[in-house]
This record gives structure tokens, sequence and C-alpha cells, in this order.
């Protein structure tokens, strides 16, 4: 039976942080704590803020911002409750959410960045989905924009999870980011072309440039991202992470990301943006898109990798129509395609909201290990992208990094450091911690062990 809570918050009106983000703030941890359990209803609005003695805008926002990450559910003129991500809605006669039991781990704790956690999902929406699929024919022209259908509904999705105002005609559905690259490479480079890849970034960006025969530039980022005074004018293309740097954690910010702009229209460039992790964050607000800020001169690429699991082969690329009109001709021409049957099978779960409902389970799941993250390793070394995805950079002195890898290697946690993602000089040094593919007591008991290797090693 879902119930009423009374909430003992304060907030500071002396603090520098806006009272929005503070009783946003307040909220998560009392989640994350347990103090607010599942299915407890908070006051109204307007109760809070009479309680608080601040505007009821105040609260609303906070309120907004806790429904957009997955923290809060409940409908208009019902009340608003603490989400609970196993009840979620379902047709009558479905069977219930049950997690899979985690199995042991094969070789040790994983703690490498990059892999999402793929054993809990909703078997009757996944088998729904895929019944739906098969009873559908065989197409025999594969659209190169990808299905009408699902380009609609991932244009909603992204107006709602992104905020961005695009239609399907901006919309060209691929294989994944990999894929999504190599159109834009196939589209906007040639032999020879100069392409910028952070540095330290992404491996399969630059393997995909270089194999399109473009001359791949290291671009240096440090921890809040790609550094825009440092960036080359005779670009053609940039490739960067805005939303949470891979490997370092950075998230632009909006001024830099405005330079960013002003450098690409400066140099005639076109920026590809890749939305890694833009969906999963934590003690903060969703900065908007690049794309948002200038569809004319960003391409912008997200996948289902990550929200659901790499295995599922779908994504999208963003651009302005004419872009999109001419990349699905070169993907005619060398018949690329994504496959019919999973489009419609992702299309279902986006139209029934059960791509939504594993999204906000997922967010309050990864929340709650990059607590323990926090909890067990900021006391012993800085931490750097903890605020957002799936991963943390833990930074520490290089001379220790070898060490400390080989030891949680013989203690059984597998982890990355920063060195095998850069080409030049590096300006942070650390272990890459991912805490996607470990189950929670997993991630608590890794971070112990490298607590304690981190501490010999200082």
């Amino acid at each position: 039976m879902r119930t009423h809570v009374d909430l003992p918050v304060s907030l500071s009106r002396d603090s520098a942080e806006p009272l929005t983000t503070q009783l946003a703030g307040w909220l998560r941890r009392a989640m994350l704590d347990a103090t607010l359990a599942p299915g407890e209803r908070l006051p109204s609005t307007r109760a809070l803020a009479a309680q608080l003695a601040v505007s009821r805008t105040v609260v609303t926002e906070a309120y907004q911002q806790l429904y957009a990450e997955g923290w809060l559910d409940g409908r208009h003129g019902s009340g608003t409750f603490v989400a609970d991500m196993e009840a979620a809605p379902r047709p009558p006669g479905e069977s219930p959410y049950v997690p899979a039991p985690p199995p042991p781990p094969a070789d040790g704790i994983n703690l490498t960045a990059g892999e999402p956690w793929v054993r809990d999902y909703d078997k009757a929406a996944w088998k729904r989905a895929w019944r739906r699929a098969g009873d559908l024919p065989p197409g025999d022209a594969p659209d190169p924009y990808g299905l009408p259908r699902l380009r609609e509904l991932l244009a909603d999705h992204l107006r709602r999870a992104r905020g961005m105002a695009v239609g399907p005609e901006n919309i060209l559905v691929t294989r994944g980011t990999g894929n999504g690259l190599d159109l834009c490479a196939l589209a906007l480079l040639g032999p020879g072309a100069r392409v910028g890849v952070e540095d330290p970034g992404y491996h399969v960006a630059r393997t995909v440039f270089a194999a399109r025969g473009a001359d791949v530039v290291p671009c240096p980022v440090d921890e809040d991202g790609v550094i825009v005074d440092a960036l080359p004018g005779d670009l053609r293309v940039l490739y960067t992470t805005p939303a949470h740097q891979y490997p370092l954690g950075g998230r632009l910010p909006i001024p830099r990301r405005e330079r960013l702009l002003a450098w690409a229209r400066n140099a005639g460039a076109t920026i590809v943006e890749d939305d890694y992790d833009a969906e999963f964050r934590y003690d903060v607000a969703p900065l908007p898109a690049l794309y948002g800020l200038d569809p004319s001169r960003v391409v912008l690429l997200g996948t289902l990798s990550k929200i659901l699991a790499p295995d599922v082969g779908v994504g999208w690329l963003v651009g302005d129509p004419e872009l999109v009109s001419r990349i699905a001709g070169l993907r005619r021409a060398v018949a690329d395609r994504t496959s019919g049957p999973v489009q419609h099978a992702v299309a279902t779960l986006l139209e029934r909201g059960d791509l939504d409902r594993h999204l906000r389970r997922m967010r309050l799941e990864y929340a709650r290990r990059r607590a323990a993250v926090v909890e067990l390793l900021g006391p012993v070394c800085r931490l750097h992208g903890d605020t957002a995805g799936l991963h943390v950079l833990a930074e520490l002195p290089a001379a220790v990094v070898p060490a400390v890898v080989e030891r949680a290697k013989e203690r059984g946690v597998l982890l990355d450091s920063t060195a095998r993602h850069h080409h030049g000089d590096l300006r942070l040094h650390g272990l890459v911690i991912g805490y996607g593919s470990a189950s929670l007591a997993d991630v608590r008991r890794g971070c112990r062990i490298l607590a304690g290797l981190i501490r010999e090693a200082a």
C-alpha cells in the first residue's frame, strides 16, 4: 500500500547551489539510502513549498527533474510517489518482472568500462516484441532510412529524453554507433581528409575513420572534455563525446559547447556527436545536446547498446534532412542496412513504453552502483565523471597505475587504465572503472579491494 511520508529536509539560501538542485539532490540521497522507500507518497508541491518556505516553482522543477530521471512516478491528480522499478504496470496475464540471479563471475569481478548490465530485463515485454515482429512477413526492399514507424517513435523518444525537437526526416536508423561512424565517414570524408578524435578517446572511432582513408588527428581533452583552443583549423570532422567523455568522464560545460560550435562554423567543420552515456545521470541535470544548439553543424549518434543491450544492434543518426538523405543514398549504394525484424521489435518496445520502464529501472540500479564506487573509492583518490554514465576515472600518479592494475587482476578484479586510450601526451592518469556489468555486491567487493591496493600504493 502506498503511504504518505513527511520530509525532514532543509535548504540553505546561503549556498551557491540553487534551491531546486539542493532539493533534488536531497531526495536522490534519501531514495538511495532507503530513507524514502519505493511506493511512499511525497507531499504535494504546494504542501512541500509551504513547509520549506520556498516558491512552488522550486519544488515543481525538482520533482520534474526526478520524474525525468526515473526516481518518481505518478499521474496528474493522483500524487507523486517514489518509483518502484519492479512494479511497472503491464497488461493482464503477463508474468511479472523477475530479475535474473547474477551468476558468479567466471574470470573475477569485471570492472572494465563500456559494458551494461544485461541480466535483468522484462522477459514478457521482450517476448511480446519478438512475437509481433515474427507475425510480420519478411521485407523485400529494406528502407535505407529505417522503418518509418520506428523513426517516428525515435523522434518522440529523443524529444522526451533529450529535449530535441526533431522529426522522422532527421533520423536514420543504424546498427549502432560504429555503423553510424562509418556512414558519417562515407558521407563527410575522403582519402586524406583530416578528422579529429578525442585523445584519450574511443578507439573504434579512430579505427573506423582510418579505415576510410582519413588522416586521424588526436585532439587533447581535459577533465571537462575536448579542449577547443587546441583544435586545428583544418579539420573536416571532429568526433566528440560531450555528454560523458570516454574515458575521462567529463561533461562539456555550456560555455565550451558554445565555443566548440563557433569553432566548427569558422572552420567549416562537421561535429559528430556521440551521445555516449547521455541517458544516465545522477546528481546533475542533462545538458542539451550539441545537435540541439546547432543542427546545421552537428550529426548526433545514439544507440540502444547501453540502454538495452549491445546484442540488439540498433542505433540512430540524427542530422539535417539534406545530409540524412545523402547518407541514405550512399547507404543504399553499399548495400548497408539495419535488420527489419529487429527494428519492428524495438518499435514495439518503444510503442508500449517497455523501453522507458526498463531505462528507469536501470537508472536506479546504476545509481546504486555509482554510489558504492563513490563511497568506497572517494576517500582514497580523486574521482572524475561520477555524476553520469557507467564509469568513473580514479585519478592516480602515473607511476603506480600499472602495479595497481596488475595486483587487482591477481585479486580477481578486472579493470582498465587510461594508457590504452590515448595517442599523445596524457593529462590525467588513473583507473577507468566501469560499474555497468557487475552486480552491486561485486562492485562493492571489487572497490574494497581496489581501495586497499590504492592505500598500499600511496
